[in-house]
């Protein structure tokens, strides 16, 4: 691989997955790239290309399961300092961001500088990237609705930025063309900053109530259907508690998968699809996972 040689000190090889995801679990990756800035991603991608290497890209993995046999190619995180800066600017409403800042401190940097929109999606894990890249949602809204800009990097190196008003997730799975997200601008709506801490605290309350907050191990399994609660349809199927090996559905919100020491991916693989069975049995309805399989 002549062309990644010059790359050695953010490249490292045969490298263990698990440790880098929420579920911890999975095998390998050939290669593993963490850049230190926009132009040296822009050469990496530039020389895996060249090397017909596949690309994947990484946050905090809340969403990843990764096969226990491993996955070819590379894997790029951006977790370097520049891309986790977080500006807030009140004048403007804006909230400018790198890809790798984790979404709760985005959350709560603009409530404190007095900037309404983002609230809602607190208590929600992984990086400011992959929340957009997957346009989070919950009851109070999706993330979309406060993008003004997205910039990206194209998996040949090319730069291209995305106006938010332009961005049509319900079209595609992929609107930013298989391009990594580098960095976001939010455009948000100015409030007083003690109530919308007030607010933050309560929404954070009750979905800490309702979900495994904080349960390293722990997964959400399946995007809601339309009209309907995923949540719901497991529980009506009576699979709350059920356990496959290590995965075990929880108590708490039957949509989360529980990791427990002894599991493997291949647990979790077997507890979707008898979930999936099961409801479909059930209910007529089929449940698409939430969670990115690799």
């Amino acid at each position: 691989m002549e062309n990644l040689a010059r790359f050695k000190k953010i490249l490292r090889t045969s490298v263990p997955l698990a440790m880098h995801t929420w579920l911890q679990l999975g095998g390998q990756v050939e290669y593993f790239a963490e850049p230190r800035s926009e132009d040296e991603l822009i050469d990496l991608l530039q020389a895996a290309q060249k090397e017909g290497i596949e690309l994947r890209f990484l946050g905090t993995g809340t969403n990843v399961l990764v096969s226990d046999s491993g996955v070819p190619g590379m894997v790029v995180r951006l977790s370097a300092p520049e891309f986790c800066k977080i500006d807030t600017d009140p004048a403007s409403a804006t909230v400018s961001v790198g890809a790798g800042a984790k979404l709760g401190r985005v959350i709560t940097s603009a409530v404190y500088g007095g900037l309404a929109g983002l609230e809602g999606l607190i208590g929600i894990p992984g990086t400011v990237g992959g929340a957009v890249h997957n346009n989070i949602s919950t009851s109070d809204g999706d993330i979309a609705q406060w993008i003004e800009s997205v910039r990206v990097v194209r998996p040949g190196g090319e730069v291209a930025e995305f106006a938010g008003e332009h961005l049509d997730f319900a079209e595609t799975d992929d609107p930013f063309e298989n391009g990594i997200i580098t960095a976001c601008r939010f455009r948000l709506l100015p409030e007083e900053a003690e109530e919308l801490s007030r607010r933050l605290q309560k929404i954070w309350i009750l979905r800490k109530k309702g979900q495994p907050i904080g349960y390293q191990g722990a997964g959400w399994l399946f995007k809601d259907p339309s009209g309907a609660s995923a949540s719901e349809l497991i529980d009506d199927a009576g699979l709350k508690g059920t356990r496959i090996g290590g995965a075990v559905i929880c108590d708490r919100n039957p949509n989360f998968v529980l990791v427990e020491p002894e599991c493997s991916s291949d647990d979790v693989h077997r507890l979707i699809r008898l979930i999936q069975t099961q409801v479909r049995e059930r209910s007529g309805i089929e449940l698409e996972t939430d969670l990115t399989l690799w």
